[in-house]
């Protein structure tokens, strides 16, 4: 994941969703207040209030500039080569976290917050399934290719989201950063023995 894009006079709602990034990453969910977010973006409350009338809201309106942002980088990384587009993705997901650990924390705090907001809910379901969509899809590319074996490719999304998943957690509540990189190898080593032949 990239960093949100410097500030822009023209684009409000882009300023705030830098804001509110960079007063995730400074204070976390659990504390962070929609003063805190008016702080970064150097304007006062009601100007926040404006656009958005709650916090649930404007968080809500974060969770989708995240996954754009997500969605931008993989499409920037995408090469015609399935086997290096896949470690390309895996790198993005297990990797990139490290730069943007505070976030990370910030992020799973929404996380335990989505059986209690609708809105949180639907948008990690959004990413879930995204993540898995091009995961499949590379997965498929591949077979399609010759250069992985046919398998579920669903099934292997599933289980590489698994290790994903447990990794990202595990950094977050262990503060255990080196899970992301055993993470990584162990995707790698699923990737063998699943979708390689005699590897």
């Amino acid at each position: 994941m990239s960093d949100p894009p410097e500030r822009s006079a023209s684009d409000p709602d882009e300023e705030i969703m830098g804001a509110t990034y960079r007063a995730l990453r400074e204070h976390g969910y659990a504390d962070l207040t929609i003063k805190q977010i008016a702080d970064e973006y150097g304007k006062s409350t009601a100007a926040v209030h404006y656009h958005y009338d709650t916090k649930e809201e404007l968080l809500a309106a974060f969770l989708d500039f995240i996954l754009d942002q997500f969605v931008q980088t993989i499409h920037e990384v995408e090469t015609t080569n399935p086997e290096r587009r896949l470690e390309l993705l895996l790198d993005q997901l297990l990797l990139a976290p490290e730069d943007h650990y505070d976030l990370s924390i910030a992020l799973l705090e929404m996380r335990s917050q989505a059986p209690y907001e609708a809105a949180f809910a639907e948008r990690f379901r959004q990413n879930d399934e995204y993540v898995r969509y091009m995961l499949r899809t590379v997965i498929d590319d591949g077979i399609g290719a010759g250069v992985f074996v046919d398998v579920d490719a669903e099934h292997a999304a599933s289980a590489l989201m698994t290790i994903v998943d447990g990794a990202r957690t595990r950094a977050v509540v262990l503060d255990d950063l080196d899970a992301l990189e055993t993470a990584r190898r162990a995707a790698d080593e699923y990737v063998d023995a699943v979708l390689r032949e005699d590897t």
